[in-house]
């Protein structure tokens, strides 16, 4: 069995990323095998998986393994930052570039220069940061925020997506030429699951793990929470497990890890879904409170009542996932940008002021 663990696990312990990856279902074996004959060619390479199971750390075993292995490694999340800061982070800035800017400052491509930068959730990227990088693929040189002068760079793009980058090509959200361009060796990483033979291996990891981060005696599982764990789909993947394990151990007596302590709730069964179409279903497509709540607006005659109304659903679902603009997307279905230009538009975000730059 092969093991690939996070060089900074323990300061990622709120993060939704995956600390370790193993390798003993057979499809995961098949993944390790795909990732060995393609780390040692200078290949743009993307990696595609949902949240949660491993893609940056698919990134930096491809880094390991190739001829930059020595190099920077440089991993950047494009959801991350605001639309109006992208290219001075992707491409630097010189000082007086835009208000705030005191000094020169190399970005992520000159910090990796030689080595590898992975960018994940790449399908984040606006629309015209994606030009500037498809140009910055094809001529190998990046121009900083503010100056004229091209800095020569050699640097192996990684990118990696939780979505799928065809759809959105088609629906006009991300550029063709760029797909393409990163589409040269693709690694789909499977949901945790689909290799049910990794879930009881990382478990044991993890029991272990976190034994030792609270100073606890070694403790084991149950067969019946084996059984638990590989009875449950994990929506959360590796994450997900790493967590329940975690709060396991807290609750657990006797160094035993029994069903009733694996804190797992699945809302992909279909059971929450039935529930959730019947109280769709009995309420005519709205929850009765929230009827109610509209009724008694609808009485008060407020003037744009409307744009009253969407300010709000973007404020609170803003907040509710505190002040996240990707999470934010997700939970409404509709686009990190959508988002961004809607809370911008309410003063929900400050937006820096950069001169010259739209």
């Amino acid at each position: 069995m092969s093991l690939i663990t996070h060089p900074h696990a323990r300061e990622l312990t709120k993060s939704v990323r995956a600390t370790v990856l193993v390798f003993k279902d057979p499809r995961s074996q098949e993944l390790l095998s795909r990732i060995e004959r393609l780390a040692p060619s200078e290949a743009n390479t993307l990696i595609i998986g949902e949240t949660g199971t491993g893609k940056e750390l698919v990134a930096r075993h491809i880094h390991k393994l190739s001829r930059r292995g020595s190099e920077p490694f440089v991993a950047v999340n494009c959801g991350a930052f605001a639309e109006t800061l992208v290219e001075s982070e992707l491409f630097g800035h010189e000082k007086g570039a835009f208000t705030g800017a005191t000094s020169n400052k190399a970005g992520w491509f000159e910090a990796a220069n030689g080595g590898t930068l992975f960018l994940d959730e790449i399908g984040d990227l606006p629309l015209n940061m994606q030009v500037k990088l498809l140009r910055v693929l094809q001529e190998r040189e990046v121009v900083r925020l503010g100056s004229r002068t091209p800095i020569p760079i050699n640097v192996r793009l990684v990118a990696a997506t939780n979505v799928n980058l065809a759809d959105a090509v088609v629906a006009g959200h991300f550029r063709e030429d760029l797909f393409y361009r990163l589409h040269v060796a693709t690694i789909r990483l499977p949901p945790l699951r689909e290799r049910p033979g990794d879930i009881l291996p990382l478990a044991e990891f993890f029991l272990e793990e976190h034994c030792q981060r609270l100073g606890y005696n070694r403790a084991t599982m149950s067969p019946e929470s084996e059984r638990k764990l590989l009875a449950h789909s994990w929506p959360g993947n590796i994450r997900e497990l790493e967590n329940a394990i975690h709060h396991a151990l807290l609750v657990c007596r006797h160094q035993v890890v029994q069903p009733a302590d694996l804190h797992l709730v699945d809302m992909r069964s279909s059971g929450i879904r039935q529930e959730q179409s019947t109280a769709l279903h009995t309420t005519s497509t709205a929850p009765a409170d929230l009827e109610a709540a509209l009724n008694a607006l609808f009485e008060q005659n407020i003037p744009d009542l409307y744009e009253c109304i969407e300010e709000t659903i973007f404020r609170t679902a803003y907040r509710y996932c505190h002040g996240n603009q990707l999470q934010t997307g997700r939970l409404l279905n509709i686009s990190r940008n959508i988002v961004r230009a809607r809370l911008e538009k309410i003063g929900e975000l400050t937006r820096p002021a950069l001169g010259g730059h739209g």
